[in-house]
């Protein structure tokens, strides 16, 4: 049973990158990878987060490293395409999950707002993508995992430009497929429910409101980023060969509610 586990799920001698991999749903998918046998490269903004996480994964026995990296600067993602694969050889698994949500009305959102949404949500990947992705059909082999958000799908809570960028991400995930999986790079896209994750904290203080969102979905509870580890450890292996460029509802029943 082992060995025929790991002839489909096993990722030893892979090397995953994922982005926003200090905190919730970012580390789970980190945590997951690592301990399925990859070596895992995490990206965050916060110095701080990204040594707390860093020393997690390996207390955890993942083979792990870190670049400090703000996605919505060009030269941080310059340095990180470059920085990435000087730890354990070149990335075979693209994780972009970093995410900034500015949850204020659609009137009330500036210029900047959209901006740095966009730049982080949406430009970055497309980046990333466009750095590896290329990369990694020259190699034969590859795999492109997108978060994007059940506000892509529909809107509610103030989606406003984010909304706009994670709508635009699972087009970007079709994109990619089409542009590589013929060459072994399979994409995809994982939307998640309502996760309690340090992004979605100001949610969480609204009174009821996460009681409200748990209500709209068939299991009864919102989600957890441990919930996350399967989905993206499947998409990562050899057993999800056949399956590229869809976008995939993890959440509960949230979304067929």
């Amino acid at each position: 049973m082992a060995g025929y586990l790991d002839e489909l799920f096993s990722l030893a001698g892979r090397t995953a990158l994922v982005t926003g991999g200090s905190s919730g749903i970012g580390w789970a998918i980190a945590h997951a990878l690592g301990r399925a046998g990859a070596d895992v490269v995490i990206a965050a903004r916060d110095p701080r987060a990204l040594d707390r996480a860093l020393s997690s994964l390996r207390d955890h026995g993942v083979n792990a490293a870190a670049v400090p990296a703000d996605l919505a600067d060009p030269d941080h993602l310059t340095r990180l395409c470059e920085q990435a694969r000087r730890h354990f050889g070149d990335i075979d698994i693209l994780v972009n999950n970093a995410a900034t949500n500015i949850r204020r009305p659609m009137a009330d959102l500036t210029p900047d707002d959209y901006r740095r949404t966009i730049a982080v949500n949406l430009t970055a990947p497309y980046l990333l993508g466009q750095h590896f992705g290329p990369r990694m059909a020259e190699r034969g082999w590859g795999r492109i995992i997108n978060i994007a958000s059940q506000q892509a799908l529909r809107a509610f809570g103030h989606s406003g430009a984010y909304g706009v960028s994670k709508a635009g991400l699972t087009g970007l995930t079709r994109s990619q497929s089409e542009a590589w999986a013929p060459r072994g790079v399979r994409a995809n896209a994982i939307v998640p429910g309502f996760v309690l994750t340090p992004l979605t904290r100001d949610v969480q203080a609204v009174p009821g409101r996460v009681e409200q969102l748990a209500a709209r979905t068939h299991i009864g509870r919102n989600g957890l980023p441990a919930d996350y580890a399967g989905i993206a450890v499947f998409l990562a292996s050899p057993a999800s060969d056949y399956l590229t460029g869809q976008v995939i509802c993890v959440d509960g029943g949230f979304s067929v509610a």
